[in-house]
């Protein structure tokens, strides 16, 4: 069994708009909460970049320093939800004809019911805005032509009652859309609608500026690998774990990729809401290529529980693309439902985001996953989890339309 002693961190995030400190702070405070619970330490100290801090940890009987760094593309998001409310609407119509005209949507559903119904939840939310938006402009452009129609004149005011209804009906409907854009923070409505428009917009390919910034992961994880650290491993969390297989399919293709010194981590997946598009031939490719190769361990934790992510359902295989040799990825379950207590779990259930970011918290009863040993402990991915049987409840069915890859 392979001893840490150093190990680099990086961390790609999903798609969030939010400031890289978010995850410092919380990697802070869970990790706080986690060491209390299980018996280790741990402590954070200012990094070499804006976006990194170093762990230094003493658990089963070593000490071990982790340099945690945040790959970055928050602005390419912000960018994209940086849309007009007509631009949102129109982004939901193309949305909608992309997932539904190809099919994609309806195979969705034969996977996991809750990823499909957090798709719809936006569209849903936007509608019943726009309606409720609808009826408090019809409703005050109606008082106010009354309310014109009654005044005395021996003029006849029709038409000008109707011209001030339009307009006073049409500024109470434009302000109410504002309003519950301005409330999005507490319903999510836009930013998911914005988040599924990313994909749908280029029907699974990446847009060039996200390639682009791709390039440069690949960059920061070819630098690590020449650090002298004794485990890389890549973090890539919802839609980041998309990308985290694209950026190594890439290195291994270019031959960057050191035998044993680098692995892969992907947590509360959402691949298939890519790879089942028609142009999402890249990512497919590279699937296909990580489920085979001997160079980079890759385990995928979900849980049922997450109703974000596909869970359990072993990205490659749905996706059609699986070959005959796979090995990857090692799908296991985080399985909130016994890892959290019944207190806990009551209290996390509903709140769906929140339980989507589960994975980089402190769990009351941790099993295998642990994210805090994993990241900052002394054994390598690789050897934590070498011999463990995935999941039995995993999904490997073969359901998608689209399986040509990219050559």
């Amino acid at each position: 069994m392979s001893q840490v002693s150093r190990r680099k961190v990086l961390y790609i995030p999903g798609y969030d708009p939010f400031h890289p400190r978010r995850y410092r702070e919380l990697y802070r405070k869970e990790g706080a909460a986690q060491a209390a619970i299980s018996g280790y330490d741990l402590a954070l100290r200012k990094g070499d970049t804006p976006y990194s801090w170093v762990v230094d940890a003493k658990m089963d009987g070593a000490e071990v320093t982790s340099d945690v760094e945040v790959l970055v593309w928050s602005d390419i998001v912000s960018s994209s939800m940086d849309a007009s409310i007509p631009a949102t609407y129109a982004q939901m119509a193309r949305t909608a004809w992309t997932y539904i005209g190809s099919g994609a949507l309806f195979r969705l559903m034969r996977l996991r019911q809750g990823p499909v119904i957090a798709a719809l939840y936006p569209v849903v939310f936007l509608i019943l805005q726009a309606v409720a938006a609808a009826l408090l402009g019809w409703g005050a452009g109606a008082t106010v032509a009354w309310c014109v129609g009654l005044l005395p004149s021996g003029i006849s005011f029709d038409v000008t009652a109707k011209i001030l209804g339009v307009i006073a009906g049409g500024a109470v409907a434009w302000g109410a859309l504002r309003w519950f854009k301005a409330k999005d923070a507490k319903i999510f409505a836009y930013y998911l609608m914005h988040d599924y428009a990313f994909s749908a917009r280029w029907k699974g390919a990446n847009p060039p500026e996200l390639e682009v910034r791709m390039a440069q992961f690949g960059d920061k994880i070819t630098e690590a690998l020449a650090s002298g650290s004794d485990e890389v491993l890549v973090v890539g969390h919802s839609s980041g774990a998309h990308l985290a297989v694209s950026v190594l399919a890439d290195l291994i293709r270019a031959g960057r990729v050191p035998e044993g010194r680098l692995a892969f981590l992907s947590l509360g997946q959402v691949v298939p809401m890519v790879s089942f598009l028609p142009e999402a031939n890249r990512l497919r490719a590279d699937l296909h290529l990580m489920s085979a190769q001997e160079l980079i361990p890759w385990v995928d934790i979900t849980a049922p529980g997450d109703g974000c992510a596909f869970a359990l359902c072993d990205p490659v295989a749905v996706s059609g693309v699986a070959p005959e040799n796979q090995v990857w990825p090692l799908v296991l379950s985080a399985a909130f439902t016994k890892t959290l207590s019944p207190e806990r779990w009551q209290e996390l259930k509903r709140r769906y985001f929140r339980l989507h970011f589960q994975y980089l918290c402190a769990f009351d009863r941790p099993g295998a996953y642990d994210y805090f040993r994993i990241t900052a402990g002394p054994i390598t991915l690789a050897d934590r989890f070498e011999g463990r049987s995935p999941s039995p409840s995993r999904l490997t069915a073969p359901v998608n339309r689209f399986t040509a890859m990219a050559a």
